[in-house]
C-alpha cells in the first residue's frame, strides 16, 4: 500500500511537466517534491503559513517538514513551530545512487555510473546533532526514507570527463526500500548494532554498524544524549560504553 503511494506520488512529479521543463531547472527539487506528495497527496496542505514561517505540510493537526539536507536551517522554525503542534522531520537518505553527467550545452546525458557510497539510517546523526536542543522535544518526530535514486550533476565541458567539477542539478527517487522512525529518545536503541552486547569504543562501534569512525562518533555522542549508552570508563583516550537497559 504505502509502495503504491509512492509510486503514485512519483509519476506525479516526474512523469509530469516537471519532467519536459528539464532537470534542475525548477526551485523545489524532485527528491522533495515526490516526498511531499507521498506524505500529503492533497495539495491543499502543502506551503501554509504559520507563525511568519512556511511549513511544507499542515494536516490540520501536525507540521510536516521535508529536510534533505542542513537540519541548521531549520531551528528557528521548530522553535516557532513544537510549541503550537507536532513536527515530523522528513530525511530521505540514498541508499544506492547512480551518477548521470549532463552536457552543459545540448543537455545530453551521459556516462551514468554507481557511486560507491552506500547510504544507512546513521547518516542522519550529523544533521541531528546541529538541531540537538530540540531532540528531547516530545512534539517532534524524525522519520528517516531509505531510498534509491538517479542523481543528475552538470558537467563542465572542458573537464567533461572530471566528475569532481560536475554541479548537483538535481536527485530523483526510483524506489522507497524503507522508512525508520525516532518518536522518542528511546526508539533511538534501534541504532545499537545487536552485536555490542557488552562495553564497547567508537572503533567496535563503527565496525559493527560498518560505518566510519568519524560517523559511529557522532552517532555515540547523540545515543550518550539520548541516555541510551552511558560512558563507563576510558581506554587511553577513548571512551568505553555501555548500552543502558
Amino acid at each position: 500500500m504505502l509502495q503504491d503511494q509512492f509510486e503514485y506520488a512519483k509519476e506525479k512529479v516526474v512523469g509530469t511537466q516537471r519532467q519536459r521543463q528539464g532537470i534542475g531547472t525548477l526551485s523545489e527539487k524532485t527528491v522533495h517534491a515526490v516526498l511531499k506528495n507521498y506524505y500529503a497527496p492533497d495539495e491543499d496542505m502543502h506551503e501554509f503559513s504559520i507563525e511568519n514561517y512556511v511549513a511544507d505540510i499542515y494536516t490540520g493537526t501536525e507540521i510536516i517538514e521535508i529536510q534533505t539536507r542542513q537540519f541548521y536551517r531549520m531551528r528557528d522554525k521548530l522553535a516557532a513551530f513544537l510549541p503550537l503542534y507536532p513536527v515530523t522531520i522528513v530525511y530521505p537518505i540514498p541508499r544506492e545512487k547512480w551518477l548521470n553527467l549532463i552536457d552543459e550545452e545540448s543537455g545530453e546525458v551521459f556516462g551514468r555510473r554507481k557511486s560507491p557510497v552506500k547510504g544507512t539510517v546513521y547518516h542522519v546523526f550529523p544533521e541531528l546533532y546541529r538541531i540537538k536542543m530540540f531532540l528531547k522535544d516530545p512534539n517532534l518526530k524524525i522519520r528517516l526514507v531509505l531510498m534509491d535514486m538517479e542523481e543528475y550533476r552538470r558537467a563542465n565541458n572542458k573537464s567533461r570527463k572530471k566528475r569532481k567539477d560536475s554541479v548537483k542539478l538535481d536527485r530523483v527517487p526510483l524506489c522507497l526500500i524503507e522508512e525508520t522512525e525516532i518518536k522518542g529518545m528511546q526508539d533511538y536503541r534501534q541504532f545499537i548494532p545487536s552485536q555490542l552486547t557488552g562495553t564497547f569504543t567508537v572503533k567496535d562501534f563503527a565496525k559493527a554498524a560498518r560505518i566510519r569512525q568519524p560517523l559511529a562518533q557522532v552517532t555515540l555522542n547523540l545515543l550518550y544524549y539520548a541516555e541510551v549508552v552511558e560512558r563507563v570508563g576510558k581506554q587511553g583516550n577513548a571512551w568505553i560504553y555501555h548500552v543502558v537497559f
